[in-house]
């Protein structure tokens, strides 16, 4: 190094950028300074476009050049208003004969005869079997059996919570519904596992099937539950095959992409060892790359549960019977008591599932605290496999397989006049705060009626260009061209004024949802004991199905679009309150205690530090919370939430194909819109963090 001075740094975006520096090379002097070179620094258009906000203002300003020059044409060509209809495309009397064609040849055209049919008894078959196995074992020997398989994979406080979930399904006299759910769950889950396994198998093994996969299972898991049911009911018809396959169609894409995440995650100096010993591909796969992803397969097995759970009590609208069912029908007639009856025994089913494979997985190569040859080990299983067999020839001895009903509890009746008494004394006239019938009322006529007639007033080519300049300006053009080409599907489907009154509804709960779901998680992230509160009832909204949640609403609010948006704020809220606590307390501690040094309020910490490095964490509580409050809505068309909910419902009950289908492809396309208004925001702060 050259002992002479050198000039003072300067800062140089060219330099910065890594572009190449003109002018001659010296040789033990000090660089000519970008000065000498640029007497008056970068140009100002430079220093702007190198800058984030810089390249945002220049979204900007084109924006507002093609504003001022499509506005007018597009306002003299077509006027304001909703959708015209030359630019509609009437599906209706294709889609119908398409669907008389299926009806009329379901008996005798080869595909069906010798393909779908062959597949639609073998899942009847498969669920009968498991059902009827069930009914042989008797209520005795299924408590046992569940009892005694969650005391060898998770343990004895998981056992007691098994035990009491089925004597509680019993008690409330939903035995015979809870094991046709169970049966159908069972095959299901086994279907879905085995599916999502060789999908992600494949996918881990091979980068080119991966990247095939991966828009695959985005787009699954992007569509609302209902949409899965249209095609299934198209093909094979109301019944369980058609509540099967669209489950694990629902429940399959969890496993494929964790096992293709376990696969391709292994540790590179393991499968490099392993490699040199000789193994050949297959002994990698089955010594090395399994072993080392099994967390990451117990926790697809275990999401797969809790999805086509959640998906068979959805799967009642085309037939399943079970608990679903149950739910299904008592909401159908707003009668709450028999929905809560029914709903009690699904959630602790739930519960019971996540907590064994949640367990199942956490134990995963450690060692129990007291190791016990009768809790390890096949001395277990044979123990296990013993005691259930005696109790199911104990049960079948007394003549009593099914629960018997002088044991069962109504709780109908007294959930009902609970109800009633609810509707004479809080539904309205209550002074001060008024009733629950007053604030859905105030809501709908204060928010939902001027947000739907604020969406459909606005002429439908400014709401195509504003959702363009919206996602361009958060994303990519890319992105903006996928959800305008999504917004414009839905108007040439002909469902316009419907899907402005489902957006709506959408979001306000998604308004609402991130407010208090914000709010608690600050909370929640800088309070230990809060958290310890919230957590177990953050872990059962979390695993509750998504038809539980309208019992609560209904029997506060009655039925209408705002009780509908309240089960979705419901249904929302656990996953943003986690996902906004988890991101605020991974914040660097080192960044947290250099604030607080500086004499930083608490106010000032959260607003200056840990916001701003949290913002990957908010965004996708943002992304979660309209995918998820999007699903509640649409189910929310069974207690009044209208749109393109109840349209989907109408076409499923009715054999309306058409209508089901036409409102499905609008969710879809709705659900696309707006994930694309938040996911790209956030693959571009992970890309630039």
């Amino acid at each position: 190094m050259s002992s002479t001075t050198s000039p003072p740094p300067t800062s140089d975006p060219a330099a910065e950028s890594g572009a190449p520096v003109e002018g001659p090379a010296t040789t033990g002097t000090a660089a000519q300074p970008p000065a000498a070179r640029e007497p008056h620094g970068p140009s100002p258009l430079r220093r702007l476009a190198a800058h984030p906000r810089g390249r945002a203002l220049g979204k900007l300003l084109l924006l507002a050049v093609l504003a001022a020059v499509l506005v007018p044409l597009l306002a003299g060509h077509f006027g304001s208003g909703t959708w015209p209809r030359a630019l509609t495309v009437h599906l209706s009397s294709p889609l119908k004969h398409v669907s008389n064609w299926i009806i009329d040849n379901r008996d005798t055209a080869p595909v069906f005869t010798y393909g779908l049919g062959h597949l639609s008894n073998v899942v009847n078959l498969a669920v009968r079997g498991v059902y009827l196995v069930l009914l042989v074992l008797g209520w005795t020997g299924v408590t046992a059996l569940v009892t005694l398989v969650a005391w060898r994979v998770a343990g004895w406080r998981i056992a007691a919570t098994s035990l009491v979930s089925l004597l509680v399904s019993g008690v409330l006299g939903m035995w015979v519904a809870t094991m046709q759910t169970l049966a159908l769950m069972v095959v299901a889950v086994l279907a879905s596992v085995v599916v999502g396994a060789v999908l992600g198998l494949l996918g881990g093994l091979s980068e080119r099937f991966f990247r095939l996969l991966r828009p695959v299972l985005d787009t699954m898991q992007v569509l609302p539950a209902f949409a899965y049911l249209l095609p299934v009911v198209l093909v094979f018809g109301i019944g369980v095959p058609a509540a099967l396959l669209a489950t694990v169609v629902y429940a399959a894409p969890p496993m494929a992409r964790l096992t293709a995440l376990g696969l391709r995650g292994a540790d590179a100096g393991v499968l490099e060892a392993v490699t040199s010993l000789g193994a050949t591909g297959r002994q990698r796969l089955l010594t090395a790359r399994l072993p080392l992803a099994r967390a990451e397969l117990l926790l697809g097995v275990n999401q797969t549960i809790m999805m086509a759970l959640s998906m068979a009590v959805i799967a009642s609208v085309i037939g399943a019977a079970g608990l679903g069912d149950r739910v299904f029908q008592a909401l159908s007639s707003v009668d709450v008591g028999s929905a809560l009856a029914a709903a009690i025994p699904l959630v602790l089913l739930a519960i019971v599932m996540d907590r064994t494979t949640g367990a199942a997985g956490a134990r995963l190569g450690t060692a129990p605290e007291k190791p016990s040859r009768f809790s390890r080990g096949p001395l277990g299983w044979v123990l296990a496999a013993v005691v259930t067999a005696v109790a199911a020839v104990a049960g079948n001895t007394a003549g009593s397989t099914v629960w018997p009903q002088a044991w069962a509890l109504d709780i109908a009746s007294p959930v009902n006049d609970v109800k009633k008494w609810m509707v004479d004394h809080l539904y309205s006239g209550v002074p001060v705060v008024g009733g629950t019938a007053d604030w859905a009322r105030h809501f709908t006529d204060w928010v939902l009626n001027p947000l739907r007639s604020g969406l459909t007033s606005v002429p439908w080519w400014g709401l195509l260009l504003l959702v363009a300049a919206v996602v361009w300006l958060v994303g990519t053009w890319r992105t903006a061209l996928t959800a305008t080409l999504a917004l414009a599907a839905i108007g040439v489907l002909g469902v316009w004024t419907s899907s402005m009154d489902t957006l709506a509804q959408v979001l306000s709960a998604v308004a609402l949802t991130l407010v208090l779901g914000f709010a608690v998680g600050v909370l929640t992230a800088g309070s230990e004991r809060l958290e310890r509160i919230l957590r177990p009832v953050l872990d059962v909204c979390q695993t509750m199905p998504q038809f539980v949640y309208l019992i609560p609403v209904v029997a506060l609010f009655g039925v209408g679009r705002a009780p509908a948006v309240a089960a979705a704020v419901v249904y929302a809220l656990p996953a943003v309150i986690r996902i906004t606590t988890q991101g605020l307390r991974q914040v660097d501690p080192a960044a947290m205690e250099s604030a607080r040094s500086l004499g930083a309020t608490r106010w000032q910490t959260l607003r200056q530090v840990q916001l701003p490095l949290a913002r990957p964490a908010l965004l996708l509580a943002v992304n979660q919370g309209v995918v998820l409050v999007l699903a509640v809505v649409i189910i929310g068309g069974l207690v009044g939430g209208g749109a393109l909910g109840y349209d989907v419902v109408t076409g499923l009950a009715t054999g309306d194909l058409a209508l089901g289908l036409v409102a499905g492809v609008a969710i879809v396309c709705l659900g696309v819109l707006l994930d694309r208004m938040t996911q790209p925001t956030e693959r571009r702060t992970r890309k630039g963090a």
